[in-house]
């Protein structure tokens, strides 16, 4: 029995030195516990290298400040989101079917009003909105909602070949968003997006950039400018035309689209970037069209079929895979087969790179190209050209025929060549009249009539208007193919 309480006093003294040992380790040097939260911060934080101690080297508790603090959005949020606005738009454009009630009582048909949403972005404080030519395609009447009062707006220009549109509310000392440049924002960056889905306020979503230069094929423009930013941060319907801005609370894109399966957001969004903004509203502001700039050549993306045929082992750079005749590219001495691989000094990486490079710059610049040729690099100089070939400022000219119940514009030549087209005029507009009953429809470009080459807006028009008997109309839809109409007047 002696022998037993003996172990038990022994064994109880070891106890008590085992948790007064314990209780000393558990204590930092300022007295306070160490707990989970420690113990996550070495693992987090500290630098794990095979070279290095793993623990020796834990960055002390204000590096981690300067870590966690990159995830605060609050002076983004606070700068940018007041530039951020809601727009309702109104088209009156749509009609239901003729009822003989209709006919006897009202004398037409009755008209359907559609109404859409979207966002926009203040770009200066004297009205002038950007946002999505989505948004606002085909609309009567645009709003402007912004700190609960509303502006009608009129649409200055639009540019379906980015997706972009410029309205103008009358409005002074508004809050404009700050530009930031995006081509230095780099892949991992964290990024804002703003919005201002069905009039709820300006809301805003985090995450970072998780590529630039992507290309979709969202835009059905024949010469697309697809370089989009893609993100992470949340998009959803209604947010298009809002804002990306950057952590210093500065433009850098304008949110275009999500790719998604179910319309809901699926953990891709993009973005236009700033870049390609400010020379898009620029130009819509001065001339009310984008004066494109073309090299006179296509151009596609370098595969690896493409460099075994070039016999190359680089995949960087753009193939000239077309030559425009007496076109720019053509002058400088450019052939099929050469592989850009820089524009004035900035490396090409693929066709959206090339196209935002080239986007930046107008009709009547001279750029510099180094490109290769069997395996030889060369470079030549470039006087970038319009879409008709030339250097001076091309301005949009649309005729509108009341009696058709629609508007027209000449097709500009570059145009004509990509589609295989000797001539043609585009419909730009259809209401109600006979340019709608013959489901002749926006953005069909008629070539010809009876065989006749149309290439007029104006004589497009009187034809139509005079003429009778049995009539073949010969088109182009919108998405390149060739079609043909038969009528009888």
């Amino acid at each position: 029995m002696k022998k037993q309480l003996i172990h038990l006093l022994v064994s109880t003294l070891f106890g008590f030195v085992g948790a007064f040992i314990f209780d000393l380790s558990s204590f930092n040097k300022t007295g306070e516990i160490k707990g989970i939260d420690d113990i996550i911060e070495n693992v987090v934080l500290t630098k794990n290298n095979s070279n290095e101690n793993y623990f020796e080297n834990k960055p002390s508790l204000n590096n981690r400040k300067e870590i966690t603090t990159i995830t605060d959005f609050k002076f983004a949020s606070a700068k940018s989101m007041e530039s951020v606005v809601y727009i309702k738009t109104v088209a009156g454009s749509e009609y239901e079917r003729y009822s003989w009630f209709d006919l006897f009582f009202n004398g037409r048909a009755n008209e359907r009003k559609v109404v859409g949403s979207g966002s926009g972005v203040i770009f200066t404080k004297d009205g002038y909105i950007v946002t999505n030519n989505h948004v606002i395609d085909g609309s009567d009447n645009i709003e402007v909602i912004h700190n609960k009062k509303t502006y009608n707006a009129i649409i200055v220009g639009t540019d379906p070949s980015t997706d972009l549109a410029l309205l103008k509310v009358e409005a002074t000392n508004l809050p404009s968003i700050e530009i930031g440049n995006s081509a230095s924002l780099q892949v991992g960056e964290w990024v804002l997006a703003l919005g201002n889905p069905f009039n709820l306020e300006s809301t805003a979503t985090a995450g970072i950039v998780s590529a630039k230069g992507r290309r979709i094929n969202i835009l059905e423009d024949i010469f697309p400018i697809e370089s989009f930013i893609q993100t992470d941060a949340a998009i959803n319907p209604g947010n298009s035309g809002g804002a990306l801005v950057s952590t210093e609370g500065k433009l850098v894109g304008i949110n275009t689209a999500i790719l998604s399966r179910t319309g809901s957001y699926a953990g891709y969004g993009f973005a236009i970037p700033s870049d390609i903004v400010v020379k898009v509203v620029n130009d819509l502001k001065e001339y009310g069209e984008v004066q494109k700039a073309f090299i006179g050549a296509e151009i596609v993306d370098l595969n690896e079929k493409i460099s075994d045929q070039l016999k190359i082992e680089n995949l960087d750079g753009v193939v000239v895979a077309a030559i425009e005749e007496s076109g720019a590219a053509q002058q400088a001495g450019l052939k099929v087969g050469d592989v850009i691989i820089k524009i004035n000094n900035s490396p090409i990486k693929s066709k959206s790179n090339f196209d935002e490079q080239v986007s930046s710059y107008s009709p009547g610049d001279v750029i510099n190209i180094t490109y290769t040729r069997e395996n030889q690099t060369l470079s030549a100089e470039v006087t970038l050209t319009n879409v008709e070939g030339t250097t001076g400022i091309v301005r949009r000219n649309v005729f509108e025929a009341k009696k058709l119940g629609a508007a027209f514009e000449s097709v500009p030549k570059l145009e004509k060549q990509r589609l295989g087209i000797a001539s043609g005029v585009r419909i730009t507009k259809v209401s109600r009249g006979l340019i709608d009953r013959m489901d002749l429809e926006e953005g069909y470009i008629v070539t010809k009539i009876n065989n006749y080459q149309i290439d007029d807006p104006t004589e497009l028009a009187e034809i139509l208007e005079r003429i009778r008997g049995r009539v073949i109309i010969e088109f182009v839809k919108k998405d390149g193919r060739k079609g043909a109409y038969s009528y009888a007047f």
